[in-house]
């Protein structure tokens, strides 16, 4: 069955601004040396900067995209200009011989779409497991994996203590890699979280007087970390959820849903980044918050080797529905659910400095927490960027040209700035000048 779309439908599956700007710039039909489409697919080739064309295909029914350019964008900026010539009714976009890579692109989704058909069936059908058998195999698995994490914890808490034992200013110049080899032992003792400040401890400080400071902080704050572990059962079961969240133990989409706290609203898309990670991995952390209850929501998904996302999210859009947030003291991410179409929205009007504050004091571990200020002016000095604040001065974390590029977006005159603020810094990611206008990390 033919599938027709608006150029409204194409642009609002867009991640940000600046991907709906330049797939609209490629939707001519100068650029693209093929066109085809059929009953399911489209496809086209699409000339970049390089000697062959970039390979792009939808698949219509799910409006699902792949390209081959370096893009981690879904969908990109061809896929989005594919759809867009395909809507417009372009002449060439009929059906014809598909290439091979479409085909098998194709006949790839219809195989994983298959076995995942067949183990729901072999599931439904299969005689229900005993329930005591499947707990206590849970509860023994459990066990295992906190005696390792406790033993792990337990040599990281000496090697701490051995490195403020001999002075911080008197590390050698194998500290760092005894760090890492530390870092691995943690993952091997199935604490990833472990593993993961201590890198973030060792590679973002110095070994000037403010890096030594900074060190100590983040290794204190590890050691702090390391000592909760042999005393989990003396926690509440929110500080519990905290300790297995810092230490990197995963928590079931499915658990989520089942045991988690619901609350429905209309939630605000107010920033989202994606981070690329070793191994072809790909880390998308986007940032909700609710008009109503005030709550913020961070969704956060990893896709490996260019695959797209089951949902896209898009700044600056308000969606109504339902999300269920982990355990914890501060709950803050979550799982959307049921959540409707987007439509444009103005940025929430109140700051959340104070919240920000309230939050890192009942949870040290938190990574990041969401922070909008409203009325800041932003200062650079050619090398560090900074906001004022009525509440003061706040370093951002910002690479020279998007920081140069938010300069250039404020004018010199006030903005409602949201970013990810870490303790230290605040890291950028959305702006709004008195117009309305947006600007966004991602696309500086």
């Amino acid at each position: 069955m033919e599938v027709r779309l608006t150029r409204e439908q194409v642009l609002a599956l867009a991640p940000d601004a600046a991907s709906s700007k330049a797939g609209a710039g490629l939707a001519t039909d100068g650029k693209w040396g093929l066109l085809g489409a059929d009953d399911e697919a489209l496809w086209g080739e699409c000339q970049g900067s390089g000697s062959k064309p970039y390979q792009t295909q939808v698949d219509l029914a799910a409006l699902v995209s792949r390209c081959s350019c370096p893009s981690r964008k879904f969908p990109c900026k061809h896929g989005l200009a594919l759809l867009l010539l395909y809507t417009a009714g372009n002449p060439r976009c009929v059906p014809g011989a598909r290439p091979a890579w479409v085909d098998e692109w194709m006949q790839g989704r219809r195989d994983r779409a298959a076995r995942k058909e067949a183990a729901a069936e072999a599931a439904a059908s299969a005689p229900p497991p005993d329930p005591q058998v499947q707990a206590a195999a849970a509860a023994k698995r459990e066990a295992t994996r906190w005696s390792r994490m406790e033993t792990g914890a337990g040599e990281l808490q000496r090697w701490i203590a051995d490195q403020f034992r001999q002075g911080l200013a008197n590390l050698g110049n194998g500290f760092e890699q005894d760090a890492r080899r530390m870092s691995a032992r943690m993952v091997d003792a199935q604490a990833p979280g472990l593993a993961t400040l201590l890198d973030h401890a060792v590679a973002g400080s110095g070994r000037d007087l403010a890096g030594l400071a900074q060190l100590g902080e983040r290794l204190g704050l590890l050691q702090l970390l390391t000592q909760a572990v042999p005393r989990v059962d003396s926690f509440s079961a929110a500080r519990q959820a905290d300790l297995r969240a810092a230490l990197g133990w995963p928590v079931d989409r499915e658990t989520v849903l089942r045991d988690g706290e619901a609350v429905h609203d209309g939630w605000f898309v107010q920033g989202q980044q994606l981070i690329e990670h070793p191994g072809n991995l790909t880390e998308r952390r986007v940032w909700l918050h609710g008009l109503e209850s005030g709550r913020a929501a961070l969704l956060q998904d990893y896709s490996h080797g260019g695959r797209g996302w089951d949902q896209q999210w898009r700044t600056g859009y308000r969606h109504a529905g339902t999300v269920h947030f982990h355990a914890g003291t501060v709950p803050l991410r979550a799982v959307a659910a049921d959540v409707q179409g987007g439509t444009a929205s103005a940025a929430p009007r109140d700051d959340t400095f104070d919240t920000v504050a309230q939050a890192h004091a009942a949870n040290p571990w938190l990574p990041q927490v969401p922070m909008r200020l409203h009325e800041v002016t932003l200062a650079h000095d050619g090398q560090h960027c900074w906001v004022q604040h009525a509440e003061g001065t706040l370093a951002l974390q910002l690479a020279p040209m998007p920081g140069w590029s938010l300069m250039a977006f404020a004018g010199g005159h006030p903005l409602c700035l949201m970013g990810e603020w870490d303790g230290q810094a605040l890291q950028p990611l959305t702006a709004w000048n008195a117009q309305g206008e947006q600007w966004e990390r991602s696309s500086a």
